[in-house]
């Protein structure tokens, strides 16, 4: 008997401490009885991960290493990563050799569209990842049942999956989420509209986001899918027994995600030091891996003269940020766009936080509207601006009624319209379709 079909999953890493999004949907799809095969580029060694991770059936099978093909010529990057591909092109070759024909033309093609002026050499990093896209096709030799690739991220992962679909013959779609969709050196010369017109569909985590990709999808259909609170936090939400706290005392803010300029951590700083110089007794913490802030922050931290107030806390698995979400006054997330176009979709620690009963206050850049509304489920206030973010944290903390009814209506939203297991069913029916 042949097996049921499989879907393959591109993930550019996995596991990834900041992408238990993508392991949560892996964990639902599975417990909804799709397959999974997870083919992953690139092997990450952080000392952190979820636990959600361990109970994941689908085991990763990891791509050749690659070193990054920036700063060296191309024929030496070649001579030492060749060997290492040589088998996987003979076995690939001698299968599709028409797929690695046009993989080749395809790639190449790429590299030359890609450069900045046209006497300037090919772009390097597409001969690079034709040669990932070669060795997950030898992959699939031995895995008939994958019937479907998709990719999670649109830029370097979905073009791996686009030419190995392009050997193989397989349908591909891909998940496009922030960056990866609004920066344009990511997806050059018309990268994004070509993968869109050869993929089978594409799913996005937000509707800015749907209608974004709609501009240049042409038949290719577009679907929104939340990611909805993940499996994780939703389990440690369901073994609660305690009610919510009633929060009172002097303010403790929250903020969470990675230390990078677009979650705007740095105003958050700056709204603290208005506070102090105002008399009010704030503290707040700020969880999540380090990142190209990591050192402004602890400069300003040093400026403001505010080590005893703010406290850099790191990553933390789930159960223990639940516990600082608990702990919390408000929720402070104050996202913006950064100048190269990078931005977030909608903020998972949102949904976490307003599941937690955290009346929230963070900004209405890009998918942030379609979650929380102004006045009713948590506070927007412009982006970059230090005094609003202030003004909307003690106007918070000094009406308890305002922030039991922001908590209430937030956390109202959250079970209404972001329940993960109902939005992985969206994409269970999605995924049936493709490999039907």
């Amino acid at each position: 008997m042949r097996e049921a079909p499989r879907i393959g999953y591109v993930l550019k890493g996995f596991p990834r401490l900041s992408e238990l999004f993508i392991a949560s949907e892996i964990h639902r799809l599975e417990q909804s009885g799709i397959r999974l095969s997870l083919l992953v580029i690139k092997r990450d060694d952080e000392p952190m991960r979820h636990r959600l991770v361990d109970r994941i059936h689908a085991q990763p099978h990891y791509l050749p290493p690659t070193e990054s093909v920036s700063g060296q010529p191309l024929h030496r990057w070649l001579a030492r990563h060749v060997p290492r591909f040589a088998p996987h092109c003979r076995r690939v070759a001698r299968r599709w050799p028409a797929g690695v024909a046009r993989a080749t033309a395809a790639a190449l093609g790429q590299s030359l569209r890609a450069r900045a002026r046209v006497w300037d050499a090919p772009r390097k990093v597409y001969v690079k990842e034709l040669l990932q896209a070669i060795a997950l096709a030898d992959r699939l030799i031995g895995e008939p049942e994958v019937r479907h690739l998709h990719a999670h991220f649109c830029h370097g992962a979905t073009t791996v999956a686009w030419l190995a679909a392009t050997i193989t013959g397989l349908p591909f779609s891909f998940t496009a989420h922030a960056k990866d969709l609004y920066c344009p050196a990511l997806n050059p010369a018309g990268l994004l509209r070509r993968k869109l017109a050869a993929a089978r569909f594409a799913v996005t985590c937000t509707d800015t986001n749907r209608r974004y990709l709609n501009q240049f999808a042409g038949a290719t259909p577009v679907y929104c899918v939340y990611h909805g609170l993940n499996a994780e936090f939703a389990e440690l939400l369901r073994r609660e027994v305690a009610p919510p706290q009633e929060r009172g005392g002097d303010l403790h803010v929250l903020g969470v995600g990675r230390l990078v300029h677009k979650k705007g951590f740095d105003v958050l700083v700056d709204a603290c030091a208005q506070l102090a110089a105002r008399g009010i007794p704030a503290t707040a913490t700020i969880v999540g891996e380090a990142g190209d802030l990591s050192a402004d922050l602890e400069r300003r931290i040093r400026a403001h003269r505010l080590e005893g107030r703010i406290r850099l806390a790191g990553p933390m698995d789930q159960a223990a940020l639940y516990r600082e979400y608990r702990n919390a006054s408000v929720f402070c997330l104050p996202c913006r766009v950064s100048d190269d176009g990078d931005r977030d979709g909608i903020p998972n620690v949102l949904l976490e936080a307003m599941a937690s009963g955290v009346p929230v206050v963070t900004t209405p850049v890009s998918g942030i509207p379609e979650l929380v509304t102004d006045g009713r489920s948590g506070l927007l206030v412009p982006p970059n601006d230090p005094g609003a973010i202030a003004d909307a944290l003690l106007r918070v903390h000094r009406s308890p009624s305002l922030a039991r009814r922001l908590a209430a209506e937030g956390g109202a939203i959250v079970r209404d319209r972001f329940d993960g297991d109902r939005l992985a069913g969206e994409l269970v029916a999605i995924f049936a379709k493709a490999v039907a």
